[in-house]
């Protein structure tokens, strides 16, 4: 299992119009092969910032089935127009102790 890791901030006066927006996306991303689940959290400190947080079975779930389908042109056009920074995405597997 991988964890998709994004930090997301919203542009200021956006977080509603985002949350909507996002309520609609996530139909999107877990109808895709490979998703597990997602969590999508609003930070306490910063307004305006979120973390989504997503699992895929593999890396290549996300990186290649998503990223490159005709649906992820849909969740753009929902939700980037959001970001200011554009976020950065990382990957995350869980260390066996």
């Amino acid at each position: 299992m991988i964890l998709e890791v994004a930090i997301l901030d919203v542009k200021p006066g956006q977080n509603e119009r985002f949350e909507s927006a996002f309520k609609k996306a996530q139909s999107i991303i877990s109808s895709m092969p490979g998703y597990l689940n997602h969590q999508l959290q609003k930070c306490l400190e910063k307004e305006g910032r979120y973390i989504l947080l997503v699992n895929w079975e593999k890396l290549e779930d996300h990186t290649e089935g998503f990223r490159k389908s005709p649906e992820y042109q849909n969740w753009k056009a929902l939700l980037h127009h959001f970001y200011d920074p554009f976020p950065e995405v990382e990957h995350y597997s869980l260390v066996e102790l």
